[in-house]
């Protein structure tokens, strides 16, 4: 394993794309759901068209092209391969952005929004908009390494990415992360590595203390109802996922139904929809992405985050760095600025949008875009 930056090609076997057209052939399907919605899980009928598109329809080799053609790189850091998307802007002054994702997401979460960030002039923008985007995989996740120790947890992420963009050659540049990609990129803030100006985050994890439920406004309430529906209803794959992702992954390794519909069902309930994840997003556009954790088996490796991570404190830290929020409706977690304030000392952005869920840069490119221009432009 070396640290130089080596181009990485994806070229994947015909023989695994048989195997899962094979594996999805002999799928061994549960009875239906007995109620007539989304409440007991993601319903028979859904997966079972998503899994026949996935068979009969999808086409890997269309994203595996795409990908290629961004500009795909590998790195050794701290004894792990790293994958990363860099995909430099034709503008001189671009500011670097790295751009982290989280679970059940992948790089295939910020392919909308590559083209306005590095080229803008040719998406209705300003060349002076322009950013250089270095978009890595988690370890575990996608095609980086997957970890064969314990301590791979936020912290060291944060400080493996601070050395990535150390070893790419930038000075100066700025963060932004939704879900655990939000984690690390909170924990960049903590840590202040050398040449990181400022961050900006779509998910905090902070929340209201005992002293914030007295005299709280709509929105607030409304935060802390959505807060304890994901508790009593959303929140079980996090709790198995954080205590034995092991386990999960022999189902997530052997079935890609099973797979498939582990990850499509947060497509449904973690997406500004209509009642179907399909208002929102394509189903190539979900398989591109279940593909990510498919071919590379990482069911258990990505859901490691969470055994190694929720052991500390998420969102406890202060943040002394400049810090930018946009705060989507359908987000998880939803925290007021005056329940930010008190662990960020400088948020220099703040926007509540009328549209969008936790897949921000996904569903609104448009948006997102427009928050990370205005966030960064003060820094440039």
């Amino acid at each position: 394993m070396s640290d130089a930056i080596t181009p990485f090609t994806l070229s994947v076997p015909q023989a695994a794309l048989d195997d899962l057209a094979r594996r999805l052939d002999a799928t061994r399907w549960p009875e239906r759901e007995v109620v007539s919605d989304w409440t007991q899980g993601a319903p028979l009928a859904r997966v079972q068209a998503l899994c026949h598109h996935w068979r009969h329809n999808y086409d890997w080799r269309r994203i595996e092209a795409h990908l290629n053609g961004l500009g795909q790189f590998k790195t050794g850091i701290d004894g792990l391969d790293i994958h990363f998307l860099h995909v430099r802007s034709k503008h001189p002054n671009a500011m670097p952005l790295l751009i982290t994702h989280g679970w059940p997401g992948s790089v295939i979460e910020f392919m909308k929004v590559i083209g306005p960030l590095t080229d803008p002039v040719a998406h209705g923008g300003k060349a002076e908009d322009a950013f250089h985007v270095i978009a890595p995989s988690l370890p575990g996740y996608g095609f980086s390494g997957k970890p064969a120790t314990t301590g791979w947890g936020v912290a060291h992420i944060a400080d493996a990415w601070g050395k990535l963009m150390t070893r790419l050659g930038y000075t100066k540049w700025v963060a932004q992360g939704g879900d655990w990609g939000a984690a690390v990129t909170t924990a960049i803030g903590v840590a202040k590595p050398a040449g990181c100006a400022a961050i900006h985050v779509n998910l905090l994890f902070i929340s209201p203390g005992a002293g914030d439920m007295a005299g709280m406004t709509d929105a607030e309430k409304s935060a802390v109802k959505a807060m304890t529906y994901y508790q009593e209803w959303d929140s079980g794959y996090s709790k198995q996922q954080s205590t034995r992702p092991q386990t999960l992954g022999y189902g997530l390794a052997d079935s890609p139904a099973g797979q498939a519909a582990w990850i499509y069902e947060k497509m449904w309930a973690w997406t500004d929809n209509n009642g179907n994840p399909e208002d929102v997003l394509s189903l190539d556009e979900m398989l591109d992405n279940i593909m990510l954790y498919w071919l590379p088996g990482n069911g258990a490796s990505s859901a490691r985050l969470y055994w190694e991570s929720f052991r500390g404190a998420l969102g406890a830290a202060k943040v002394d760095l400049p810090v930018g929020v946009s705060m989507y409706p359908k987000e998880i977690f939803r925290a007021s600025r005056r329940w930010a304030e008190k662990s960020i000392k400088n948020i220099v952005h703040w926007n509540e949008l009328d549209r969008g869920g936790h897949f921000a840069a996904w569903e609104q490119p448009e948006l997102f875009v427009g928050e990370i221009r205005n966030c960064f432009r003060q820094f440039r």
